[in-house]
């Protein structure tokens, strides 16, 4: 397994200068982070009814609550591909592999459908967000402490055994979305563990012109509230989740599995088809 955190894949000089982005009105932007704060809000009382419903009364309130945070925020969500992520119902769960760019990622992935998320340790001191990462079962991995790692791929092969799926970033880091880091292999190893499947996914941001933008990346040394005011100050921002074809983790070495899931991600960019928006 990887000795070394990702080094921070893009810095602020990757990200549109201002004058670049195409602005919503003043009043809209308020709007907009009003909203948000009140779906926020809301997912407070989500997380707390979550477990007293039903299996697909969780699945139903969850990604309605992810979809209602990307609406408020003024994003449009667009699903390439198959529209399911784990490969069964009733078997084991799929590790479900994506590039990483953004805050929207988890968010517009767990809109299609909930899963456990591997997140950074950072996450748990978001405000609102740590708590419902924490109660939706996130499970967190300390980049500061690797010796821990071993630990971490147990959890996470369990949670694929029991029939979960959980949404990985094997980047490890986030990227601006014009390029792409290297994926690491560790988190493949839960795969092969559990003896379960790899669903790619592939994460792009556009504008309603067609264009790409890198508006959406959180990275280097920018804060969350600086790129979240970026975002929903921002004119017709799409997110995409281009769903790639599952592989076969049986048998598999991790490293080519990492090497092979970044590939599809890759060029999943060149591959043309019909969008299901939501």
């Amino acid at each position: 397994m990887s000795t070394h955190a990702p080094a921070p894949g893009c810095g602020r000089g990757c990200l549109p200068r201002p004058e670049a982005i195409t602005r919503v009105a003043r009043p809209i932007q308020v709007l907009r982070l009003v909203c948000l704060a009140a779906v926020l809000l809301a997912g407070v009382g989500v997380a707390l009814l979550v477990p007293v419903l039903t299996a697909t009364g969780r699945a139903r309130a969850t990604r309605g609550w992810f979809r209602y945070l990307l609406r408020a925020s003024g994003v449009r969500l667009v699903i390439r591909g198959e529209a399911r992520l784990s490969t069964r119902l009733g078997g084991p769960g799929t590790l479900v592999a994506a590039n990483h760019v953004s805050w929207l990622d988890i968010p517009a992935v767990l809109a299609i459908e909930p899963m456990r998320v591997l997140a950074k340790s950072d996450v748990r001191a978001w405000p609102v967000i740590g708590l419902l990462a924490a109660r939706g079962g996130t499970l967190f991995i300390d980049r500061r402490r690797l010796r821990r790692l071993p630990g971490t791929i147990a959890d996470i092969a369990a949670a694929l055994r029991s029939g979960q799926s959980v949404l990985v970033f094997p980047e490890g880091t986030t990227w601006c979305g014009r390029t792409q880091g290297r994926f690491y292999a560790a988190t493949f190893q839960a795969a092969i563990d559990a003896d379960v499947a790899v669903r790619p996914v592939a994460l792009r941001y556009w504008l309603a012109d067609g264009s790409p933008t890198t508006v959406a990346a959180f990275v280097g040394d920018d804060t969350l509230l600086a790129s979240v005011r970026r975002v929903v100050a921002t004119r017709g921002l799409l997110v995409e989740v281009d769903v790639g074809p599952v592989a076969d983790a049986r048998r598999a070495a991790r490293r080519s599995m990492a090497t092979a899931t970044a590939t599809v991600i890759r060029g999943a960019a060149q591959v043309v088809a019909q969008p299901h928006l939501v």
